[in-house]
């Protein structure tokens, strides 16, 4: 098919007018947006130092999947308040959102981060990373600079990323059954992976899912203005390997766009433009460690993905874009359906009432479906990445999770 440049440019500067419609999410009007000054020495750091900067032992391991993904995983085996406690721990496992990385769980300060508060509640956490991200881009058989390497979404990373880990997790622990926390895509993973591989979904005691993903049929992020873009055109604007357009959102939304350093930063930053900024909730002298780690980068493939589950408005498979093709993956015309209703791992829902990914009428569709849902809390003004990084996350929603887990393992 014929594209010229000059159609190539209308492209880009109509996909730059979406984006630019939705810079409202990130609050310019908050009054906030001045000078950033970089402080934070986490901002250059790997998971491993991240962890023990604050002074909390850590293990660092390689998990390879099925598939030869290498992936990276963390553990923090006991907290600082009672490391004395040589028994053994309840495990928890962290599963991060879409774009992001286990740096999620651990980039406030340890009152703050989800990680170091499970760990000093006494439970052995462990912090896993999705194929394509910062610390999950190796392979034994294809180069990253490979299209093979990126022809994956979040069917695989459910297929094979997260039995690897929760397997390897299992046998390193000698414990049968975990405690599984998922946020965003961690939840969309955790959903299928449990409602398709029963012996997978015997392991995990519970399932804690914060601003939970199955269906985005009424999400007002980003992903919903890409459902127009046609895939050939998509590929055009961001390529056929990982989706890190950095240098798409700095050329145009940053320059054209935005003007002080901070709002400009963010952006540029596809991860705050796709699932918003909560100015009045964020603790604004760690932005500087959300931004050097965040996106963390996905596949081309997997954001396509997400536009297609936008326009089906349902939780299935990723379409390889015709019958045959289809049937050579799945042995049928049509991508298979999830159905979280196969999934019976006891769950605990919270969702955010302003989240532009998770939307709540998509996660009142979600509700129901669930044959064990133990509680359900909606905060009405969380947005979707307050379950990680806002300021009072422990009195909303941490400090649920710790009780719980420690009912539910007396």
């Amino acid at each position: 098919m014929f594209f010229n440049a000059n159609s190539r440019l209308s492209a880009k500067m109509w996909l730059l007018l979406t984006m630019a419609s939705l810079i409202s999410v990130l609050g310019t009007t908050q009054g906030f947006f001045g000078k950033l000054h970089p402080g934070s020495p986490e901002v250059t750091m790997n998971i491993s130092q991240m962890i023990t900067y604050w002074g909390y032992p850590n293990e660092e391991y390689e998990v390879v999947t099925e598939d030869g993904y290498i992936l990276e995983v963390n553990r923090i085996p006991y907290g600082k308040k009672n490391s004395g406690n040589t028994g053994q721990r309840p495990v928890v496992f962290l599963q991060h959102g879409l774009l992001a990385s286990a740096t999620n769980w651990i980039s406030n300060l340890p009152n703050n981060s989800l990680a170091f508060i499970l760990a000093d509640a006494g439970y052995d956490v462990w912090l896993g990373n999705s194929r394509g991200n910062t610390w999950a881009r190796r392979n034994l058989y294809y180069s990253p600079d490979s299209v093979e390497f990126w022809a994956f979404s979040f069917d695989e990373m459910a297929k094979y990323d997260l039995p690897a880990t929760i397997d390897f997790i299992v046998k390193k622990t000698g414990q049968k059954q975990l405690h599984y926390v998922g946020h965003s895509q961690g939840t969309t993973i955790g959903f299928i992976a449990f409602s398709t591989n029963p012996s997978l979904a015997k392991r995990i005691k519970t399932f804690y899912a914060l601003a939970p993903v199955a269906t985005v049929k009424y999400t007002k992020s980003l992903i919903n203005k890409l459902r127009f873009v046609p895939q050939f055109l998509f590929k055009i604007i961001f390529g056929d390997k990982i989706f890190y357009p950095h240098n798409f959102f700095d050329q145009f939304l940053a320059t054209e766009v935005c003007s002080r350093e901070t709002l400009n930063l963010l952006c540029s930053n596809a991860l705050f433009i796709i699932c918003g900024f909560d100015s009045k909730n964020f603790n604004t002298s760690r932005l500087d460690v959300y931004i050097s780690h965040n996106p963390a980068g996905t596949s081309v493939q997997n954001m396509f993905h997400w536009t297609q589950a936008v326009k089906s408005g349902k939780f299935q498979a990723y379409d390889w874009g015709s019958p045959v093709q289809n049937r050579m993956h799945y042995n049928q015309p049509q991508p298979p359906y999830y159905n979280v209703t196969a999934m019976n791992v006891p769950i605990a829902v919270w969702n955010g009432g302003k989240d532009l990914l998770a939307d709540p009428q998509d996660v009142g569709l979600l509700l129901p479906k669930l044959p064990n849902l133990i509680y359900h809390k909606e905060i009405p003004f969380y947005n979707h990445l307050d379950f990680i990084w806002a300021m009072d996350a422990p009195q909303e929603v941490y400090n649920d999770i710790v009780s719980m887990i420690s009912e539910d393992t007396n």
